[in-house]
């Protein structure tokens, strides 16, 4: 377990997965993330990777060749190697080998760096591609749950969304577990979004995005609240399991999606993949801040 602490944030860390799994403020002693009960949803903030989404049939095609690949790929269930540490950022690595290698045919190098400034947790990922003749086609994404309430005189149905810029976003329907993306529509993100269980009636909603963004988790009843903020991601997901009343709320910041209902396998064509070029790197980041 990696403690990393400013004047005031606490979080914690493990190796495997290299995945968040505790947010606390220092004055309110409130813990923000999401504690993986499992009656729910026995994560915390997985790192998603090298997919985002369900694959269609749990599989893909490279070159010819299929490969099996869970939801959200494998690295949340990997031990990554802590390259750096200090009492307030640290950087943890994943690299391909021989067990990747069945599942995902690349070489690559995967590094996550968590720095706390202020009430502000950034996540920053690093991919680099470090073969010399092929492309690596990969995704990435968050998948961080968050408490709601927040504290023992709300509950869930007293907070609402608040969305940053206040403008209409393109949601994309689910399927069962794929998109439909014929059926993709505009989505009144340029109001306020009370939270409630229908919400999550058909899983997640699914929005694509453009530029800066900040989502953020509130109630008229509390002064504290969640925000996440990201830039130039295409994709965020707003997550709580369907059919129950679970007490948390996931934002993730997505460069990546599932397949739709129509995809071909192939991974080159796989909608939202991205592309990185022989010997080179993709970077991304986004924050975490709580009150």
């Amino acid at each position: 377990m990696i403690k990393l602490e400013n004047d005031t944030l606490t979080v914690t860390i493990l190796t495997k997965g290299a995945e968040l799994t505790s947010i606390k403020r220092k004055d309110n002693k409130i813990e923000y993330l999401w504690q993986a009960d499992p009656k729910y949803w026995g994560r915390h903030a997985p790192v998603l990777f090298p997919f985002v989404g369900r694959l269609k049939e749990d599989r893909y095609e490279v070159a010819g060749k299929t490969y099996p690949m869970g939801q959200h790929g494998f690295a949340r269930d990997c031990e990554f190697e802590i390259m750096h540490q200090t009492d307030s950022t640290v950087t943890l690595k994943l690299s391909d080998s021989p067990s990747t290698k069945e599942r995902y045919p690349y070489a690559f190098h995967l590094l996550i760096t968590y720095t706390l400034t202020g009430n502000t947790v950034t996540t920053a990922y690093h991919v680099e591609n470090p073969a010399s003749d092929e492309p690596l086609y990969f995704s990435i994404g968050a998948h961080p749950g968050f408490n709601i309430p927040l504290t023992t005189d709300t509950k869930f149905e007293d907070y609402y969304f608040s969305f940053s810029p206040r403008k209409t976003r393109t949601t994309i329907p689910l399927s069962g577990a794929y998109l439909n993306t014929p059926c993709k529509t505009l989505a009144q993100t340029n109001t306020d979004i009370a939270l409630t269980r229908s919400l999550f009636d058909n899983d997640a909603m699914i929005y694509e995005t453009k530029g800066e963004n900040i989502f953020t988790i509130k109630s008229e009843k509390t002064e504290h609240s969640v925000a996440v903020r990201f830039v130039d991601f295409p994709y965020v997901g707003i997550w709580s399991p369907p059919q129950t009343d679970a007490p948390f709320v996931c934002i993730e910041p997505w460069f990546g999606i599932a397949d739709d209902m129509n995809a071909t396998g192939k991974i080159e064509e796989k909608l939202g993949i991205q592309t990185l070029a022989p010997q080179k790197s993709f970077e991304a980041a986004f924050e975490i801040t709580v009150n």
